[in-house]
């Protein structure tokens, strides 16, 4: 857009849980337009974390968030070129991106994982960050490793 910023749309809360954090997964989970379809894919998952989830008095949804909470990374790198050489500069990141980051992170990695539907997949990465282990948390650690190696850069930051 030329002028200015576009405004942020409200999302309506998932019809089963009333969350709107429910909702932002659900649409980075959907392929093609297929909403119900991404929606029936995620309720299965907390039900089989709710299954799965031993003797926890958390409910399922609640697994989720500290999962999501889990992922999220506090720092990233970003590239910025300073006198004919480029820097990975560490940076604080932005609230609503440290969550799209993490969805998009647990979504993928669940899409790699080797059971046989995607309700499990999302459930066995879901568990897996909820532990503190799994793809998308060894995503979040090298990630901050990278900041971590950078931070020689970060007077560059402005």
């Amino acid at each position: 857009m030329r002028k200015r910023r576009a405004k942020k749309r409200v999302l309506l809360p998932d019809p089963k849980f009333n969350d709107q954090l429910a909702t932002r997964f659900v649409n980075m989970l959907m392929w093609d337009g297929k909403k119900s379809v991404a929606f029936k894919v995620f309720y299965d998952a907390l039900d089989i974390v709710e299954e799965k989830k031993g003797e926890e008095e958390k409910s399922a949804l609640e697994i989720w968030k500290d999962a999501l909470s889990n992922v999220m990374p506090q720092v990233e790198v970003r590239s910025r070129r300073v006198g004919g050489a480029n820097f990975q500069i560490p940076m604080p990141i932005r609230p609503d991106r440290k969550v799209s980051m993490a969805i998009k992170w647990m979504i993928s990695f669940a899409r790699k994982r080797n059971e046989k539907t995607m309700a499990q997949k999302l459930a066995g990465e879901i568990l897996a960050a909820a532990k503190e282990e799994g793809a998308a948390v060894k995503k979040r650690v090298d990630v901050h490793k990278m900041a971590e190696a950078n931070k020689a850069f970060s007077h560059f930051r402005f």
